[in-house]
Order: C-alpha cells, then structure tokens, then sequence
C-alpha cells in the first residue's frame, strides 16, 4: 500500500495533508521531543540560552523561506511569521551573543517549494506547544516582552493562527511525488533541531 495514499482505509474519508503530514512525522517528532526534554532548556537561564541557539539556528536556517514570492502566495501572511529577530531579541535579552555560524543556511535563493512546505510545517507547528514553554519560562522572570518574545501568541490566539496556515497549507496543488518531498521535508526539519539539540547541549 502506498503510504502517502491520502485515503482512510476504515472510512474512505480523504486525509488532509496536515493529518497525513503529522503521522509520518510522528517518530521524528517523538524522537526530537524526548531529546529536548532529556536536555532540560527550561531548568536555567544557562540552559535556555542552549535553547535559544538551537532555536536560533533552525530559524535562520528558514529565514529564507518567509521572504519567499512564491510561498507568500500560497500562505498567508508568512512574512509575518518569520520569528528569527524575535529569537536574536531574546538572546540579546539574557546577555548572550547572537550565534554566528560560518555555514550557509538550509534555504538560500529559490527552494523547492514541496520540501519548503515540510520545514513550515515544523516551525509553525512549534507554536502550538509554546503556550506550555512560555508558562516554564515565566518562572526563570521571562515573558513574552522579555527573554521568550518568540514563544508569545500572536493576537489572533494560537489555535486560529494555525488553523489559518493548515487551510491553506493543504490545498497547495501538489502531485503524488512532491507529497513525498513534503513529508520528507518535515522528517528533514525535525532531525536539523535533533543535531543541533545535540551540537549545543553536548
């Protein structure tokens, strides 16, 4: 049976691209969060600036893809969601310095937008368990104007914000092999965060 099938085997019912998307990401998803939690970000300020890096990092890896024309078309408001200044306000917060990384970023120029459509997935999906990382973070003396700017609900709540980017999210025109590159693509984001979790908490 092809995996990508967008079929429900016990209802017929068409999958959307967001729910397949979340089931073959699951284990990459399930390995990344155990690595995160063993690490501790949110146990000191030391710590999570650790966080803070990888955050970073991953982000600037994507810079590219929120400026993209193209997939500002497809989903709405991305330039918006870009959250890498947010991040390098944060760091700057608790005194550290800003990363610099002598290696290009993931995107650069014009990415192919099926495996871009993957990485999104992962960073905007973060939003949704950052309601949860704001409260740990609060307890360090962080809030969303200071320290864990880029964990805040933007004023639209998280649920609606995501809800607006999954709908257009799963009627951008793809055939059956660029759905392949797209779920290839989220398994890709969540192992760049695994190594980098790995590079900054070693």
């Amino acid at each position: 049976m092809n995996m990508l099938k967008p079929l429900n085997a016990r209802n017929g019912v068409e999958k959307s691209r967001v729910k397949r998307l979340r089931e073959l990401t699951h284990e990459a998803h399930e390995r990344l969060d155990k690595r995160i939690t063993g690490a501790e970000p949110f146990a000191d300020r030391e710590l999570y600036g650790l966080f803070l890096n990888v955050q970073y990092q991953f982000h600037r890896d994507i810079e590219a893809l929120y400026a993209n024309a193209t997939l500002q078309k497809l989903l709405p408001d991305l330039a918006n969601r870009c959250r890498l200044n947010l991040i390098a306000a944060d760091i700057t917060d608790i005194d550290l310095p800003v990363p610099v990384s002598d290696g290009s970023p993931a995107f650069r120029g014009e990415p192919d937008i099926a495996t871009a459509l993957g990485w999104l997935y992962v960073a905007e999906g973060s939003n949704l368990g950052a309601a949860i990382l704001l409260k740990r973070a609060a307890v360090m003396g962080l809030d969303e104007n200071f320290g864990a700017r880029h964990l805040a609900p933007h004023p639209q709540g998280r649920g609606l914000r995501w809800h607006i980017f999954t709908e257009a999210f799963d009627v951008v025109p793809l055939n059956a092999e660029e759905e392949g590159r797209v779920i290839a693509g989220g398994v890709e984001a969540f192992d760049r965060v695994h190594a980098l979790v790995g590079e900054n908490f070693e």
